[in-house]
């Protein structure tokens, strides 16, 4: 009998085979490189068309610090101005494709620093204003820091400050106003060599500098939208505009960019003439701004 109550084995109980020490250690080894791959970053590309006006206002760029070397001033004036526009369409570009990436922005910075930062003033130095021996030089940085300074602002208020205004001059603008003066000057056969000259270089060399770092509000120009209806007076303007600017591109272009330098501290003036505190600009690293 108590050989007859001994239990027997569920026939539905399947046994595995206990694994050993070197199995155990496999599957280890395969569930961390699985862990591996999931936690590894996929592969991004990059777009194509506005990094590729971004390289070309780049080549711009380096192009005019090529031909000032060469002592070709007049070209290095061009290829700055022709950074420019390459420049103002990179951007619109990826906004009209929807095209935008943080590479982008990182791209474009380092772009705009050698073509409206190094390039322009290495442009203005070997031009004149080696001429004032160490005076040159610090005119010229001043207006190289001030470039610096003025893309690391730009970049850490994107977000914060008004849209409509930039805060301080833009980089470009500040070297369509260096390029220009190089360009009005060896165009109209200014007499470079006069004493006067290069000292008049010297102011524009530091406003620039110093007006990329202020808190005036300049106009920025991104309230207008090339996809909207504009009127036919509109087209009329930009038509004026065109015959003007090809009638005599130096002088009328280095005309607008100093009405459009000043701009900026006009109507700084004007609101604290009226009174008007609005804040335009939030506080920055810089000392912030109240408008």
């Amino acid at each position: 009998m108590a050989g007859n109550n001994r239990r027997r084995p569920r026939n539905n109980v399947t046994h595995l085979p206990r694994l050993s020490r070197t199995d155990q250690t496999m599957n280890e080894e395969l569930e961390h490189d699985d862990d591996a791959r999931a936690a590894r970053p996929r592969k991004r590309g990059i777009y194509l068309l506005p990094n590729a006006f971004t390289t070309a206002a780049l080549f711009c760029g380096f192009y005019a610090i090529v031909q000032a070397m060469n002592l070709r001033f007049e070209y290095a004036a061009i290829a700055i101005f022709c950074a420019m526009v390459l420049d103002g369409m990179d951007g619109r570009v990826a906004r009209m494709t929807n095209t935008q990436s943080a590479f982008g922005e990182q791209y474009d910075s380092l772009s705009d620093m050698i073509s409206f930062g190094a390039a322009p003033a290495l442009v203005m130095y070997e031009w004149i204003l080696r001429d004032l021996g160490k005076w040159g030089w610090l005119a010229a940085f001043v207006y190289c820091a001030g470039a610096a300074l003025r893309l690391a602002r730009f970049n850490t208020n994107i977000g914060v400050v008004d849209k409509r205004f930039f805060q301080g001059l833009a980089s470009p603008a500040a070297a369509a106003l260096i390029a220009g003066f190089v360009w009005l000057a060896i165009d109209n056969k200014l007499p470079v060599r006069d004493a006067w000259m290069p000292w008049v270089a010297f102011g524009l060399t530091v406003y620039a500098g110093v007006s990329m770092v202020s808190n005036a509000p300049f106009y920025s120009g991104k309230a207008l939208d090339v996809r909207h209806r504009v009127s036919f007076g509109m087209i009329l303007l930009f038509m004026v505009g065109f015959v003007l600017v090809s009638s005599d591109p130096p002088v009328v272009l280095f005309c607008l960019f100093v009405a459009y330098s000043v701009s900026g501290y006009v109507v700084w003036g004007a609101r604290a003439v009226r009174g008007r505190h609005t804040r335009i600009f939030g506080d920055d690293d810089l000392g912030g701004a109240d408008e």
